[in-house]
């Protein structure tokens, strides 16, 4: 955990060396975008592993208890395990835009222009 957050510090540490005060924000925002956009996906990710190992737990369970309906279970769990990764992507989706097409960007270059 120690490696963890000194890696983070380190990443975060470029975004205080600017001299440009318009470098600088631009330097920050995105800095805090790419540590922001990681946490999202990491908690995302974490999440989605817990539900699909939940999900598919839950279906073998009651197959073994009852084999009969295994196939609308396992239509069941195809289903949600498909949803529950729609939702990972959903966090992927929004970690590219804070990467790659930052709003927060044009509008602290605007406000520092003026």
């Amino acid at each position: 955990m120690k490696k963890l957050f000194f890696l983070m510090f380190a990443l975060v540490g470029f975004a205080f060396g600017a001299d440009n005060e318009l470098l600088g924000s631009y330097t920050t925002i995105t800095a805090c975008s790419v540590i922001g956009g990681s946490i999202v996906l990491g908690i995302a990710a974490l999440g989605g592993a817990l539900g699909m190992g939940n999900a598919a737990s839950a279906t073998i369970s009651g197959i073994a208890r009852n084999p009969s309906v295994s196939n609308k279970l396992s239509t069941t769990m195809y289903i949600s395990l498909a949803m529950i990764e729609a939702q990972v992507i959903y966090a992927l989706v929004i970690c590219f835009i804070l990467l790659f097409a930052n709003p927060f960007v044009t509008d602290a270059l605007k406000a520092v222009a003026n």
